[in-house]
């Protein structure tokens, strides 16, 4: 997990997946899960939130709230990024979470 809350760091004030699943009411394995799928329908046609709420079974309002946690759209947009700049830590991070 410390690799995912590294790169959440990057993109906000003291983000940590064990604080974010307790503000969100979500466990720590469900939040990776949905960043995981966020960061990868962010950057897919349709809407990113109910694109990872298809995939990961979580209901659409938590994932949006996840979202709005990390700083909305703008904030995912970078994270997405980083994870793709990262020499494919998007696929690496998917694969970890049981999603590829």
């Amino acid at each position: 997990m410390s690799m995912l809350d590294g790169l959440l760091g990057q993109i906000g004030e003291h983000v940590d997946v064990n604080n974010l699943a307790a503000k969100v009411g979500l466990s720590p394995e469900h939040v990776q899960q949905a960043i995981a799928q966020l960061a990868h329908f962010h950057t897919a046609d349709g809407d990113t939130a109910e694109g990872a709420a298809a995939a990961t079974g979580l209901p659409l309002d938590k994932i949006q709230e996840i979202v709005s946690h990390l700083g909305g759209e703008g904030a995912l947009a970078h994270f997405a990024g980083m994870l793709q700049g990262q020499g494919g830590v998007l696929g690496s991070l998917g694969g970890l979470l049981g999603k590829s």
